[in-house]
C-alpha cells in the first residue's frame, strides 16, 4: 500500500458506510479519523441518532471481530475482561481456563457506558490504554487493531455514574451527534421503513488498517504547525503565567499531554484523508473540539455564563496565534 492510496480507501470505506448511514458525514470523518489513529472514541447523543447503527456498520465495512457490552449497573469486571472458569480436562481433571470476555474484540461498543459502576469502570482502563487484560495475574494482549467506541445519552443521567477523569482521557475523541436536518430525516425514514437491498460491504480489513495507521505516522509536522497544537493545549490551563483570559474564566481544568498527543495523531491521519502530505494549521483546528472538549473542565462560572465545551474551546483557539 502507497501513501497514494490512503485517500482513495478512505473514501471507498466512506462510501460503504454512506448506504445505511445517513447525514453523520462530519461524525463519520472523525470516526474513521480516530480507528485510523488507534484511538478510543465517545459518542454522546440521545437515543434514535445511530450511534449504534453507526458502529455496527463500522465494523462490517472495516471486516473486524465485533463485539457489544451493554453497560448496567450489574454489570460485573468479568463480564467484560473475563474470568478463570473450573472445567474437565481430557483426562478428566479439573483445571482452571480462561474464558475471554467481550473485550477480546477488533471493535468493542461500550452502549450507555456511564450506567456501569467504577468498578467495572475501571477493567476497561488497561484494556483502552495497554491494549492488554490482566487476569489471575496473568496478562493477556487483545488482539490488533483495537479500540473502544462508547456511546452515551447526555440526558438521562438518573441511575448513571458519570465517567472519572482518568477513563475520559483515554479516548481520542469525544463526538457529539446533532438531530438530523427535515431531509435527512426523509432519508432516514425511506432506508429503515421500506424495502432496501443497498446494505454495506466490506471495504478493507485489519491488515489494511493497521497499513493505513502506519502510512499516517510518517506525515511530517511542521515545527510551527507543532508549536501551534502544543500552545493551544498549554493554553487551556488557567494557573500558567501566559494563559489567555478565557481559560482564567471559564476554565477550572485543561488538558493533559494526552490531549496534544490526540491532536497531533489525528490531525495527520485528516492531512492523509484530504490528500495532503503534511499537516496544516487547519487540520490542527478540525481536530481539536474532539480532541480536547471531554479535557477540558469548565469551571462555575463558564456554567453560569450557558458557555460549553465548544464555545470555550473556540475562544481559546482564537486567542492562540499561529
Amino acid at each position: 500500500m502507497d501513501i497514494q492510496d490512503f485517500p482513495i480507501i478512505v473514501e471507498k470505506i466512506k462510501k460503504e458506510i454512506a448506504k445505511e448511514i445517513i447525514g453523520l458525514k462530519e461524525i463519520t470523518d472523525h470516526v474513521l479519523i480516530a480507528v485510523i489513529a488507534g484511538g478510543n472514541v465517545l459518542l454522546e447523543g440521545v437515543p434514535g441518532l445511530g450511534k449504534t447503527r453507526l458502529v455496527k456498520t463500522l465494523a462490517r465495512v472495516l471486516d473486524l471481530n465485533f463485539s457489544r457490552i451493554q453497560f448496567t449497573p450489574d454489570l460485573m469486571p468479568a463480564d467484560v475482561v473475563g474470568t478463570n472458569v473450573l472445567v474437565k480436562d481430557e483426562q478428566g481433571n479439573s483445571v482452571f481456563r480462561f474464558q475471554a470476555g467481550p473485550i477480546f474484540s477488533n471493535l468493542v461498543l461500550a452502549d450507555e457506558i456511564n450506567r456501569a459502576t467504577p468498578k467495572t469502570q475501571s477493567a476497561l482502563l488497561e484494556a483502552m490504554q495497554e491494549h492488554t487484560v490482566t487476569v489471575g495475574g496473568e496478562t493477556r494482549i487483545l488482539p490488533e487493531p483495537n479500540f473502544v467506541l462508547a456511546t452515551q445519552n447526555p440526558l438521562e443521567q438518573e441511575g448513571t455514574y458519570p465517567l472519572p477523569e482518568a477513563q475520559l482521557d483515554r479516548f481520542l475523541f469525544k463526538l457529539l451527534l446533532d438531530l438530523p436536518s427535515l431531509e435527512e430525516l426523509h432519508a432516514i425514514i425511506n432506508l429503515t421503513t421500506g424495502i432496501s437491498n443497498d446494505t454495506a460491504d466490506k471495504a478493507v480489513d485489519a491488515a489494511a488498517i493497521l497499513q493505513l495507521r502506519q502510512l499516517a505516522l510518517q506525515v511530517p509536522v511542521a515545527k510551527p504547525v507543532q508549536d501551534y497544537a502544543l500552545r493551544l493545549v498549554m493554553n487551556t490551563h488557567p494557573h500558567l503565567p501566559d494563559s489567555p483570559e478565557v481559560a482564567r474564566q471559564f476554565v477550572r481544568c485543561g488538558s493533559s499531554p494526552r490531549g496534544a498527543q490526540a491532536i497531533i495523531q489525528s490531525a495527520k491521519v485528516r492531512a492523509l484523508m484530504e490528500g495532503r502530505y503534511n499537516v496544516s494549521f487547519d487540520d490542527i483546528r478540525n481536530v481539536a473540539y474532539p480532541s480536547l472538549r471531554h479535557r477540558v473542565f469548565l469551571s462555575y462560572h463558564a456554567v453560569s455564563e450557558g458557555k460549553d465545551s465548544d464555545m470555550v474551546i473556540s475562544e481559546l483557539i482564537e486567542a492562540t496565534e499561529e
